[in-house]
This record gives structure tokens, sequence and C-alpha cells, in this order.
């Protein structure tokens, strides 16, 4: 009999959340892994399966037995163990109990900390048959599910009712009792075109079984190729491309077992509304792929993936173009009667909609918005007026019914009204930029309205929050506080705005009045933003080193402090860069041991004595002189590329000069000289943080 054998394992269920699948079998795969890994049972692959109806992962040569091993015990001291008398105290007789032996039985084991008393045994390893079951118990209690369900009276909860399961373990069954199933080899194939049962032969025909004889292509990864390759072919027989939005092409995979395209079309009149209105309405509620041209216009047609191949695809067809004209006849009565009200008359209505019961509701989070976007604007010579009206427009598409049916379509929509409503072009588009980055990588607003509309929305929430005790925890940010923090970041050092963080946060602050009840406050967030500031520098390629360096000044503008890790990480890259870090760590040392850091007193040249300290403050002269301009730049990659040429003075002082000299005046004035030499650096970065 061979060492190895293949497993699978499928479960079949009622149809499960097609949302939730993907994450579903990437959790039942990564529990069978841990469970075999844990149990130390080898083997040289595993894969999982999805589709609606079932999970399963087959394990390719997975061990049948664990390995024999070696247990050892290890019991009191050798000391402890005997009496005076050479006779056994009661922690060793307690000790054989417990192993099952005499104490004549255990064995002495010599350590460094002396001698003791263990037991060993040799322990046969386990048949893998009789570990898959706790395995797979154990996993599926594990796996991602808010809301389990029972059925009938039948014992056990998961996410759908249970109706098989499959364990197969080479050419043998492992039996097993689950959730109401006893196990088999007997899957089933797709609802309708194959409702019967099939006879797995083995883990490795399980795909290709249920593809040929059940009409189920069950590998999920090539189940969303399939439907993504006929989505994009149907288009262009169509005379356009699909708009493939990536969720919807993921949960059109967990909804169907055999897919099939088809395309259908309806009245191109509905082409009036705003694209967006149209796109939502057939991905939302039907599950549509939409078409435009090559121009980017929406084509009058749409693409549906079926569960089903049809002998009449015609009636499929006839059937979805029925079911979408109600659904796009919604969204113009929608339009209409959102047009009925200009945006500007809907402000009154916001304060009925709360935005965080203890910093009030949507109306009083758009008051300080623009009181906060018109500082800003300000500072990055944009309108303060148009500041101020986008802020407090910005909400109010809210409470359209546009926006009520489709909520993605929130500031979209908004962008439109305030068109129709005559507002000035960058208030319009402001309304839609103040979302922006909605997601990692997403645009970034562009205009200054709908820069400084962005950042103080984003502004104002974090502090809001954070003000009242509910920063975002390791599993909970309800607010998306991490996003908007990135979010701020990513607007001012992308965009190359000169904005002082620290500033607006104690401007957020005030326009709260007394309604936070924290202390610190803009330390907390300021500390909040510079961790998301490290995630950020380390994703652009910067070491940690370099981060903490410039971390160390703190410097409050972020664009500052990117221009400062940039100059940190080409200093680095110098020959004297590790000399002078490591100089500035000792000067560091010697400043903090003697009180002195930070007293950067007058140098008396009267009490230079030594040649290497006259060379240090001459040098030092000369360099200062020559880094004031570049510092008034923010030329620090400059700044640092002067100072490197300290290093020889610097070497030379450590080398010949004793800092702590008998006499005091001497030593304070070396001191001085040391912290001038030190305020140089840390004028752009603190590099002694620098690693070798």
């Amino acid at each position: 009999m061979s060492d190895v054998r293949d497993l699978l394992i499928e479960l079949g269920t009622e149809e499960l959340p097609p949302k939730a699948l993907k994450k579903l079998i990437q959790a039942f795969e990564a529990g069978i892994k841990q469970g075999l890994e844990k149990a130390e049972l080898n083997f040289s692959a595993i894969k999982s399966y999805a589709a609606p109806r079932r999970m399963a992962v087959v394990v390719t040569d997975l061990q049948v037995r664990q390995q024999d091993r070696m247990v050892e015990r290890r019991g009191p001291a050798v000391t402890a163990a005997f009496d005076e008398d050479g006779n056994p105290t009661k922690a060793v007789q307690g000790f054989a109990r417990s192993c099952g032996v005499e104490v004549e039985d255990l064995e002495k084991m010599e350590t460094d900390k002396g001698a003791w008393l263990v037991f060993k045994q040799q322990q046969k390893g386990a048949e893998t048959s009789s570990l898959i079951a706790d395995i797979l118990q154990q996993t599926l209690a594990a796996l991602p599910i808010p809301k389990r369900m029972r059925w009938g009276d039948l014992p056990g909860e998961f996410v759908r009712p249970v109706h098989w399961l499959v364990l197969l373990f080479g050419e043998e069954v492992i039996p097993v009792e689950l959730l109401g199933v006893t196990s088999g080899r007997e899957s089933r194939g797709h609802r309708f075109h194959h409702p019967e049962t099939i006879r797995i032969q083995s883990a490795q025909t399980y795909a290709p079984q249920l593809e040929t004889e059940g009409h189920v292509l069950v590998d999920m990864t090539a189940r969303r190729e399939a439907i993504h390759g006929q989505v994009l072919e149907l288009a262009t027989q169509l005379g356009g491309e699909a708009i493939l939005n990536k969720d919807l092409l993921d949960e059109v995979t967990g909804l169907v077992e055999w897919p099939v395209a088809l395309s259908g079309s309806f009245d191109s009149r509905f082409l009036e509304l705003p694209a967006e209105a149209l796109i939502s309405s057939m991905e939302e509620h039907q599950k549509y792929f939409a078409v435009r041209d090559k121009t980017g216009d929406l084509l009058p047609y749409f693409i549906t993936i079926c569960n089903i191949e049809s002998r009449d695809p015609a009636q499929v067809i006839a059937g979805n173009e029925r079911v979408i004209l109600p659904r796009l006849s919604d969204s113009v009565f929608f339009w209409e009667t959102d047009r009925k009200q200009p945006l500007a008359e809907r402000q009154d209505k916001l304060k009925t909609i709360v935005f965080q019961n203890k910093l009030g509701s949507v109306f009083d989070k758009s008051a300080r918005v623009a009181r906060l976007a018109a500082v800003i604007v300000a500072e990055i010579g944009g309108d303060k007026k148009l500041a101020e009206r986008a802020a407090l427009l910005a909400k109010c598409d809210l409470v359209t019914e546009m926006v009520g049916e489709f909520p993605d379509l929130q500031g979209i929509m908004g962008r439109y009204y305030a068109r129709l409503d005559g507002e000035h072009d960058e208030v319009s588009e402001a309304l839609d930029e103040q979302y922006l980055p909605r997601f990692s990588g997403d645009a970034l607003p562009q205009t200054k309205t709908g820069q400084a509309v962005s950042l103080a929305e984003k502004i104002d929430t974090l502090v809001g929050l954070f003000g009242i005790g509910q920063p975002p925890t390791g599993v909970k940010d309800p607010f998306a506080l991490r996003r908007a923090a990135l979010g701020v970041l990513r607007i001012v050092i992308e965009n190359k705005l000169d904005i002082d963080l620290a500033l607006l946060l104690q401007q957020a602050q005030q326009g709260f009045d007394d309604l936070l009840s924290e202390d610190d406050v803009t330390k907390q967030v300021k500390t909040y933003f510079f961790d998301r500031l490290r995630g950020y520098a380390l994703d652009q390629g910067f070491k940690a080193d370099e981060f903490e360096s410039v971390l160390a000044v703190q410097p409050t503008k972020p664009l500052d402090f990117m221009k400062r890790l940039d100059a940190v990480a080409e200093f680095r890259q110098l020959e004297q860069a590790e000399a002078l870090a490591a100089g500035n760590k000792r000067i560091g040392n010697i400043l903090r041991k003697n009180d002195a850091e930070g007293e950067v007193g007058t140098i008396d040249d009267s009490l230079l004595n030594e040649p290497a300290e006259q060379a240090l403050a001459s040098k030092l002269k000369t360099v200062s002189d020559e880094v004031k301009p570049l510092m008034a730049q923010a030329d620090y990659a400059g700044v640092l590329r002067t100072l490197a040429d300290m290093r020889e003075s610097v070497d030379g002082f450590f080398d010949q000069v004793m800092v702590m000299a008998d006499d005091l005046a001497v030593r304070h004035n070396r001191l001085a000289l040391l912290n001038q030499t030190r305020a140089l650096f840390v004028g752009v970065a603190d590099i002694s943080y620098l690693q070798e």
C-alpha cells in the first residue's frame, strides 16, 4: 500500500450566499490546511473548489498516517526525586504513576541546570483517516459565518442546509456523520441539467467528472474566467465593450454553476438618464453587465449570466428584458422627481439625519466642514466662497430619491443635480470629489474646491470620532477612519499641497465647541496620521529606520515629511552616511548623559584648545552658512549632501578630543559644539536612527 493518497472533501448544500462564497472557500481551504499541518501530516498540494451548492478541497499526496515519534515528559529534578536514604519521594512516585510506569523505569537527563528524571515513550502515529473528521469539524466551526441556521430537527448549524458529504481518501470513503448527513462518494450535478447523483471515482477525477457528467464548472477561478471571457466576447459582438465591475464578476461567479452569457436590449430613451444611474440599476438589481461604445457612452444593451443552457434562449432574453423595464422606469421617476427641487433647498432635511449621536446631524457636520474647507482652500490658493458653497451642498443628495435607492451614487448624483441647478462647475465637481479616494489606488480630487472639501470632510470625521473616544479598533472601523486618514495623506502628498496638518487638526477641534470629551484629541489624531503615513511610506519603498529618523523631528506637513524622507534615503547611499549616523548617535548619547540635549549655547573660540575641536568648529561655521539658503528652499537632499562633508571633522573630534574635560568651562564649550553640530543635522532628520 502506498504511503500517500489523495483526499477529497466536498460539502453539498443549498445555494450559498454568492457575495460570501469567495471568503468562505478561502477560509475552508485554510482551515483544512492548518488542521493537517497541526496534525503533522505532509502533503504536496491543496486546492479548493466552490460553486453555489458546494465547497470542496482536494489534498494531493497526503500521508496515510502520522510518523511515529518519541514523546518525552520531564519529571522532578533528581535532587527532589529521592530523599537522603535514596528512597523515591512522593513527587517522583506521583509522576511515575501519571506516566503508567515504575520509578525505576524513568530515565535520567543531564542539563546545564542539573539532572532530571524523564519519561520517554515511542508514540505510534495515528491513521490519517481517523483524524480527518475532527479537522473538518473544527474547520467548519471556524468559518466566518455571521449567522448560522438550523433546519428541521437535524443536529448542527451551518450557513445553509447541508444535503451531502463526499469524503474520499484514496479509493476509500472515510465514514463520518456531520450536520445531519453521512459521508459517501456520491456528489450531485447541476440542479437542472443533472440533478442525479454522480459517483466520484477519485479526488483527481472530481472536477472533470462534475464538468463532463454533471454540468458543473466547480473550479471558481475557471468559472470566473469563463464568465469574463463570455461577457467580453458578447460585448464585442454588440459593437461595444463590457463594463466589468470586479465585485459583480465575483458575485455572479458565486451565483451560477454553468455560466451562459446572453445579451438583451432596452429602449434607448433610457440613455437620457445619467450613465451611473443606469449602471447601478443593472448591476445592483439585476446583476447585469452594462455595455458602452468606444467613446465611453452607454449602449442600450445588457449582458446577463444564466445558470442553464436554455433550449430557447430568445425566451430567456425576453424575460430579462421584461424585468429590466420597470427597474429603469423607476430610475426615470427618481430622476424626474429629484429635479423638481434644487439641492440647496434640501439642506434643512439634513437636520433629520444623524451623523453620530454625540456629534449631531449631517447638517451640523456640513456647517463644520464648510468652515474648515474655507481655511484649507485659503492655504492652497482656491476660492473661499466656492469651498463653503460646495461643503454646504455636499450631503444634500443624500435626501434625493435616486441616492435613497442607490446609495453608491452619493456624490455622483450631487454633481449632476448641481450642474442642472446652475452651480459653479468647480462646486458641482467637488460634490463628487469629496468622496475621493474611495478605495486604495483610486483617483484624487483635482479641483482646489474638491481638495478642500474632501480634506475638511475627512479631518472633521477623524477629529470628531477620536474626540468622543471612538477610534478604530483592530476589527471595527464603522466610519472608515483608516481610509479617511490615508485619503488625507494621499491628497496632500500626491497633489503637492503645502498644508500643516497640526494646524488643521486644531481648527477642526475648535469647530466642535464643547462636544468632544477626550483630552489631547489633536495629539491622538496626529499620532494616528503618522501611523498611517508609516504604512504609506513603507509601501513606497522607504525603510523603517528612514521613516523613524524623520519622525523623530516631528514635521507636521505631510508633503514636507516626504521630502525629508526622500533626502534621508538619498543620503544613506553616500559613503559618509554610516559614519555620520554613528557619530550623531554618539553625540546624542553624550548630550543625554550630561542633560545637555537641546541646550544650543554659544561657542567660545578662546576655549577651543585642541586642533580637532578647532577644525570641527570651523567646519561647523562654514557648513552652517552653506546650509541656511538650502533649508530656506526646503532642499533637504542638498542640506544632507552638504552635511556629509562634516564626516572627517566629526570623526577627528571623537578620535582626538576628550569631551568630559576636567575644566568645566572647556567641557561646557565642547558640549555646546556638539549640540550645535547635532542641531544642524536634526534640522532635516535625526540620522542617528539609521541602522547599518
